[in-house]
């Protein structure tokens, strides 16, 4: 079972990522818009379907839900719970090809369903054949999932102070901040590079997340935070210019189109989260208050830890358009859990230059690094562009409508790839970023979705931040005035989706704490091995 992103370029750095190619899982898979619910939630069951894997063209579909009691009940085509132990056909003889990455059902919660441990079971079955026999099953999958009939709520504890929307910020501590920022963002990818699959973070998020921290940390713990974030300002300018920068990005995009018509959102909200009758520093919320609008929401992780969990997780949820869910796994918080700070970023943006459906190739060829070829949708359109040829690579910039935010994608040579990242840091980026020119370009790349969740307490000590993460070094006394907290854990969740229409970007961070004329033909640039973007 599973329970499964002033030099403006600098400062637009949100997120930043490795696409190599999307995976989907053997056979069948059951994915859940997340995995705990409670009632007035909606619940969006999908199925994805590796048709290449399934031996057959067509497919019995039987669903089935698993309570806690261990009673199936079948599901049938209206939705409805047919009588429990009956075996009957939700979705008769359907084209295997039909049923990839469809949304089976949606339905809202309401109360009067037991709280507990639930399951989805899934079969697909031979057309026709008994689904008692296991051996007419062509694939099968389950989908742990909990439900709770109440929402857990918090309260707050509000700062007398306002967020501050007009600080008083020069130009240049933003651009000092804004470059100390791309600093930590190539220095992270250093670090996380090299693994299996695709990388997808928002530097953004994490610097931000970081910083609010920060704002407790003293004496080797900030010493050592600063270096490792490149944060060059003190601590009495940092949270301003952090503030400016955050409401400067917020005002990005106004009038501009979504990815799905519904508007241009970039959304970048705060919170953190402390123990109920715990005595943190006033200075400490009036600083999280003025800079990051950011309240403290009071929870007991004393006594309810899950609940407190699971609420988190729906804050998060809510801010990022049910895009991040489940960022706090289970067992990441505990009674010793004191204080969790979180950064939730939400993007999305239509191009400004859409590529038309009609002209994406279903089956289009992507090389992967070991040489494997996968198809995958490939979209294509032919028009100007800023565009860059350097040594071993080439980049172009897709801007979004509104032209204040844009993609830039680089595309190493596909065997000096590991060369180009190695020597991909911010000046290397400042520098093809200059060299980008207006160019009539024929522009094939791949429509893809993914997410990208991983621990950076690893990653963040062994760029130097240590005492943070120790129970006997850490010293955030600007929180509460001991030396009684540390940092048990850095949580970081993204998710992208990239189509013609445009770009649905969402990042989330936790800090848990314990104690020119029309050319004779287009340049052809074809993004069909791995590549590097950025937001």
């Amino acid at each position: 079972m599973k329970t499964r992103k002033l030099v403006i370029w600098i400062l637009t750095l949100l997120v930043f990522a490795l696409f190599s190619t999307d995976v989907v899982a053997r056979g069948v898979s059951l994915a859940l818009n997340k995995s705990s619910f409670v009632a007035g939630d909606k619940m969006q069951v999908k199925c994805e379907v590796n048709a290449t894997d399934i031996p057959a063209q067509n497919a019995d579909v039987y669903f089935a839900l698993g309570t806690p009691d261990a009673t199936f009940y079948c599901i049938y085509a209206d939705g409805l719970f047919g009588e429990p132990n009956v075996i009957g056909t939700a979705l008769p003889d359907w084209s295997v090809v039909d049923i990839t990455s469809t949304t089976l059902f949606a339905f809202d919660f309401s109360t009067g369903i037991p709280p507990g441990t639930y399951a989805w079971c899934l079969v697909l079955c031979e057309p026709g054949k008994d689904v008692k026999d296991i051996n007419n099953w062509l694939a099968s999958d389950t989908y742990q999932w909990e439900f709770d009939e109440y929402l857990w709520e918090f309260q707050e504890l509000k700062s007398e102070q306002q967020r501050d929307n007009a600080p008083d910020v020069p130009e240049a501590k933003l651009t000092e901040l804004a470059a100390g920022n791309s600093a930590f963002a190539f220095d992270f990818y250093q670090e996380v590079r090299g693994g299996v699959g695709n990388i997808f973070y928002s530097p953004y998020s994490i610097s931000l997340a970081l910083a609010m921290t920060y704002a407790g940390a003293r004496n080797e713990t900030a010493s050592q935070m600063a270096d490792t974030l490149h944060f060059s300002l003190t601590q009495a300018h940092l949270h301003p210019v952090f503030n400016a920068l955050d409401l400067e990005l917020a005002s990005r995009g106004q009038g501009a189109e979504g990815q799905n018509g519904d508007g241009f959102r970039l959304n970048v909200i705060n919170a953190i989260w402390g123990q109920t009758g715990y005595p943190f520093l006033p200075e400490f919320l009036d600083i999280m208050a003025e800079n990051y609008g950011a309240g403290l929401n009071l929870l007991d992780f004393r006594n309810v830890p899950e609940d407190s969990r699971v609420c988190i997780n729906n804050w998060v949820s809510e801010q990022t358009e049910d895009r991040i869910n489940d960022l706090l796994p289970q067992g990441s918080i505990t009674p010793l859990t004191r204080l969790v700070l979180t950064n939730a970023i939400y993007f999305n943006a239509a191009w400004l230059h859409p590529f038309d459906e009609k002209d994406t190739q279903q089956n289009g060829i992507f090389h992967l690094a070991e040489g494997v070829q996968v198809a995958v949708p490939m979209m294509s359109q032919t028009e100007y562009f800023k565009y860059a040829r350097g040594d071993g690579y080439q980049a172009v910039e897709l801007p979004y409508d509104g032209e204040e935010l844009s993609m830039v994608v680089f595309l190493p040579e596909s065997d000096r790839f590991d060369e180009f990242e190695t020597s991909l840091d911010a000046g290397r980026l400042e520098e093809i970023i200059n060299n980008l020119s207006r160019r009539y370009l024929h522009l094939t790349m791949p429509r893809f979705e993914y997410e990208f969740s991983l621990g950076l307490k690893k990653m963040l000590k062994a760029m130097g931040m240590n005492d943070a993460f120790d129970p006997l070094l850490a010293d955030f006394s600007g929180m509460n005035g001991t030396r009684s907290l540390s940092i048990d854990a850095v949580i970081h969740k993204a998710f992208v989706s990239v189509d013609e229409a445009g770009t649905e970007a969402a990042a989330a961070t936790a800090v848990i704490m314990t104690t020119t004329g029309m050319p004779s033909a287009p340049t052809e640039l074809t993004l069909d091995h791995p590549f590097i973007f950025l937001i």
